[in-house]
């Protein structure tokens, strides 16, 4: 009785020992002298681990005593040794020299069995945060597992899945903190490029075409000035990013550049987001409110659809142009803003201002520096830069390995007229490579281009008498003014008339009030 007790007490000794011994374990080069310390116990000549994760059908080694640093391979996890262990609730015994399916051995048993392997063990591992493992000894003899060899494998077993899953762990936990590192040397690298690029380059600026080269030459004349700007150009042609390049070429390029879309505010909001208001300057004015004008001071205004700007707000406008000062609504000090402006549009701005839609002063004191670029379809030849330029940009983004158009796409692409234009190519890009099946883009959809069609011939060689032309024009500017005459919102001084004169025109062409009042 009292061998027996002392013999469980060495065996206990030696379980904590080297549960002890594992929890301390953060790498896979560090089970090396537990296992040698396992062989004195066990005499085994080899000693595996093997790991596979429960939703996977393959398994890996994860340490073996004697190939220590051998590339991973994956296994059939149903190939009569993994699966074995794991379906048994002992310790399964293999007979490596007499079994009679050596052929499908996986190699590493093959390779243990050439090497004088008769026989081994294995034993399933308590599963740990789906991980299921496998320890595998082999023997030169045919062994026979004692009782208390049996004991103290079982006793160490648990342990051995935790020392798996804290090494798996260590290793993730490692492989992040160095992606991390990476990221911040690369991020840190992007930066420095990015403030190089400022001094000499445009970002996103793409294409060899003479037009947009041109394009370029303007932006590196006016960018050191304090000129004002008018970028003019269709939809999707990218006007912003010129107004970006030009402000990051500029003496204030470390100020920041304020956008304001004036055709997304509604224009009873429009001057409140542009000068400010004070507190209680109009309902729901609950607090005060800093315009955009304000925010830009030092910097950069960017005016993005000027052409959409109310009639109203233009002469506010042209007023902060030429005297650089606003006054919030609601507000009686007079504030002083130094803020480079930029102004684009997508419209004709000169038949903007013969239709009289946008005023002609405020039109020639934004027309200081005028930039014009091309429609896509004016500089084919870039089709194509911007393609291969959106394709890298997007099959990256996307995760996809899409490097290039088939060539009935490129001929396609260049045919095409892109109403869109750069922002329509960069969208179609995108969209293929989402549908894309390979490494080539072989199909791309081109939608129809609906044209308008011209009116009738009658309406085209109507001629109107210049009394026409001049009643219909004052009619125009009285109702936009709701009626209102003379005062500061009346049609009067818009149309540049003292409020005299423009009564007797009005009487003269026969315009009656109800000719303009609902």
């Amino acid at each position: 009785m009292m061998n027996r007790l002392q013999e469980r007490e060495r065996e206990q000794m030696m379980i904590m020992s080297v549960c002890s011994a594992l929890s301390k374990v953060l790498a896979k080069e560090e089970l090396t002298d537990i296992v040698s310390s396992l062989k004195e116990q066990f005499l085994f000549d080899d000693f595996i681990l093997v790991s596979s994760n429960e939703t996977e059908t393959e398994y890996s080694i994860f340490y073996h005593y004697l190939q220590k640093g051998k590339a991973l391979k994956k296994y059939a996890v149903h190939d009569g040794f993994f699966n074995a262990c794991l379906d048994s609730a002992d310790i399964v015994v293999f007979d490596l020299k007499n079994r009679s399916d050596k052929n499908d051995f996986p190699d590493f048993i093959t390779n243990i069995a050439a090497n004088g392997i008769k026989s081994g063990i294995g034993i399933g591992l308590p599963h740990i945060k789906g991980n299921r493992n496998v320890l595998f000894m082999f023997f030169k003899g045919a062994q026979t597992f004692s009782r208390e060899s049996n004991r103290i494998l079982r006793g160490i077993a648990m342990q051995f899945s935790i020392t798996i899953r804290n090494i798996l762990l260590t290793q993730k936990y490692e492989t992040e903190i160095m992606e991390l590192k990476q990221w911040k040397r690369n991020a840190s690298k992007n930066e420095e490029l990015q403030e190089a690029s400022n001094e000499t380059d445009f970002v996103e600026i793409v294409g060899e075409s003479a037009a947009m080269r041109h394009v370029s030459d303007l932006i590196e004349q006016v960018a050191l000035s304090q000129s004002t700007v008018l970028i003019s150009g269709e939809t999707g042609t990218g006007k912003e990013l010129v107004a970006d390049a030009v402000h990051r070429l500029s003496a204030v390029s470390k100020n920041k550049i304020v956008k304001v879309n004036c055709a997304s505010i509604p224009s009873n909001l429009i001057e409140s987001e542009l000068f400010g208001h004070e507190k209680g300057a109009f309902t729901g004015a609950a607090e005060q409110r800093i315009g955009k004008f304000e925010q830009a001071n030092n910097g950069t205004i960017f005016l993005d659809e000027i052409g959409e700007l109310p009639l109203e707000l233009q002469g506010k406008l042209l007023r902060v142009l030429q005297e650089k000062q606003i006054e919030r609504i609601g507000g009686k000090e007079t504030i002083t803003v130094n803020a480079r402006v930029i102004a684009a549009t997508n419209r004709s701005l000169e038949k903007e201002v013969a239709e009289e839609r946008f005023r002609s002063d405020l039109y020639y004191r934004l027309n200081v520096f005028p930039i014009s670029i091309p429609a896509l379809r004016e500089r084919k030849e870039d089709i194509l830069v911007l393609g291969n330029f959106f394709l890298e940009k997007h099959s990256l983004r996307i995760g996809k390995k899409v490097k290039g158009f088939s060539k009935k796409i490129l001929k396609s692409m260049v045919a095409y007229d892109w109403p869109g234009n750069v922002r329509e190519l960069e969208n179609m890009v995108e969209r293929s490579i989402l549908f894309a099946k390979d490494e080539v883009i072989k199909e791309m959809n081109f939608p129809e281009i609906y044209k308008p069609e011209s009116t009738s011939a009658a309406t085209d060689f109507y001629i109107k008498t210049l009394q026409e032309v001049e009643k219909e024009h004052i009619l125009k500017v009285v109702k936009k003014c709701e009626g209102r005459i003379s005062g500061p919102q009346g049609a009067a001084i818009l149309l540049g008339l003292p409020s005299t004169t423009l009564i007797s025109k009005m009487q003269k062409l026969g315009i009656k009030k109800e000719h303009f009042l609902d």
